[in-house]
This record gives structure tokens, C-alpha cells and sequence, in this order.
């Protein structure tokens, strides 16, 4: 069985450790043993729905090479905003990169795509971030953080607002009735601090994390 993945950092197996990025793809080695995958994983550092959506729509246009699966594990750098433009002008609007309208728009088209083509589309939840570390590593360059407060009114903003997307993630997968593979609720569940499950950074998960990661899949499979 092959799978297909379209994600960001997140499932590409990036990790924040020791002031410095790092690649750690053993959860994907791992359930490709487990569960006999062909696993081609085309999520990118940096990656949003818009992006995804191209290679999507190319991948579509050809026949599925057998049974064929595709998750999408998307949301996390589409409501990010550019924060030094936040921290510069903290009185102005901002938008981030990807607005709902366009998130969900964009998010049933890919799975419209994928299941016409023969595939079967797959959709993840967002793995939780944690807003104060995450305020800590965006002002570690240079940001103000006052600036940055008070563009968001509080810092727990920055939570809700990814949790909105994991939501509308959620909310696209019972419209057009999409498999879901919740990678939320075992961070939430967890008694670990949060500090145990995510790097500095605040938004990746750290190497226990993607220990959760892992069973996440292993019971959704």
C-alpha cells in the first residue's frame, strides 16, 4: 500500500535541538516496517495548503499506483503570520499566510482531487503548540515582544488561532467524510509538560513527541 504525504515540518521529522533544525524521520521508518508502506512523503519545512495544493493537483492528473492513500497534515504555517512586520507596525492589520476562507476552500478541493483521482484522502489534526515558547523563540532575534503583545491582546492568541485551523481541519473531514487521524488529543492527554513534548521552539514536537506521533498512526492504521 503506498502513502502519500502532503504536510509541513511536522511530519516532514523536524526538530529544534540545540539551536538548530535537525531531521528525525523514524516515525515514518518505523510504520513502514510495522505495517507494510510504500510511504513517499512530500511535506516541506515551511509548507502551507497553497503550496501543497500544485503538487497535489499533479499528482492527481495520474493513475494511483495501486491502492493508494493520502494524508494531509497542513494548517500549521498557514495561520502563521509574518511577525516581524507584527513586531514593526503592531497598530496595522495583518493577515496570515493562508486566511480561513481560502484554508477551507483549498483544503475540499485537495481532498475532491485526491478521491476523483482514485485516491483515498486522508486528513491529520494539528499537533498542539505552545504559545509562550513559541513568543520566546519568535523574539529571540530582535522582535519586541511588547509590540507583539500588543498586537495579540495575549499571548494565548497565538494558541487559538492554530487550534482554529486544526478545527477547520476537523470540520472538512465530516463535510466531505474524510478519514481523520487525531494528532491532537494525545499531546492535550499527556501529563508531560509541555516542554517534554515540543522543542524549544514551541511548535515542533520533540523526539517524544514523535514517539505520540507514532502511536497516533499506529492506532489510526
Amino acid at each position: 500500500m503506498l502513502v502519500t504525504v502532503y504536510g509541513d515540518s511536522i511530519l516532514k521529522g523536524v526538530l529544534y535541538e540545540n539551536g538548530r533544525y535537525v531531521l528525525e524521520r523514524g516515525w515514518e521508518r518505523r510504520l513502514a516496517e510495522r505495517f507494510d508502506l510504500r510511504v513517499v512523503n512530500r511535506s516541506r519545512f515551511g509548507g502551507t495548503l497553497p503550496k501543497a495544493l500544485a503538487r497535489i493537483e499533479q499528482d492527481s492528473a495520474a493513475e494511483p499506483d495501486g491502492e493508494e492513500y493520502a494524508l494531509l497534515e497542513l494548517g500549521g504555517n498557514d495561520c502563521d503570520y509574518d511577525w516581524a512586520a507584527v513586531s514593526d507596525a503592531p497598530e496595522a492589520a495583518h493577515e496570515c499566510k493562508t486566511p480561513p476562507p481560502r484554508f477551507l476552500d483549498g483544503l475540499r478541493r485537495a481532498v475532491r482531487l485526491l478521491r476523483a483521482s482514485g485516491r483515498t484522502p486522508v486528513l491529520a489534526s494539528l499537533p498542539p503548540i505552545n504559545a509562550e515558547l513559541y513568543l520566546g523563540f519568535l523574539c529571540r532575534g530582535g522582535l519586541s515582544r511588547e509590540n507583539l503583545l500588543r498586537w495579540l491582546g495575549d499571548v494565548q492568541r497565538i494558541y487559538r488561532w492554530q487550534e482554529h485551523y486544526s478545527q477547520m481541519v476537523e470540520q472538512v473531514a465530516r463535510e466531505e467524510g474524510a478519514p481523520l487521524i487525531d494528532l491532537r488529543r494525545p499531546f492535550l492527554r499527556d501529563a508531560r509538560a509541555p516542554e517534554e513534548l515540543l522543542c524549544a521552539d514551541g511548535i515542533h514536537p520533540s523526539r517524544l513527541g514523535q514517539e505520540l506521533l507514532y502511536q497516533a498512526f499506529c492506532g489510526a492504521l
